[in-house]
């Protein structure tokens, strides 16, 4: 149980080279203290399809809610705090 407590709830799907990500990456990183991981989109067929004009995205994990570019702080704390 307590493995599954420091699994990240949160993916930030992203690609190589991209400065909006790695902006967004700092604002997750200020914003809440929640682990999270990032998701090479590049990588994957769907996911490229799926997310690669989006990017970045933050998508919470438990729940399947997104956040697209751009967001602020506030939207992550949000984000974190919804139960849907």
């Amino acid at each position: 149980m307590e493995h599954e407590e420091c699994a990240p709830l949160l993916a930030l799907y992203v690609t190589g080279g991209c400065h909006l990500c790695e902006r967004a990456a700092d604002l997750i990183r200020g914003a809440v203290a929640a682990p999270f991981h990032t998701v090479e989109i590049a990588d994957d067929e769907d996911l490229l399809e799926h997310y690669g004009v989006r990017i970045p995205v933050l998508r919470r994990l438990d729940t399947g809610e997104e956040l697209g570019w751009p967001f602020d702080a506030a939207a992550v704390r949000r984000l974190m705090l919804n139960r849907s």
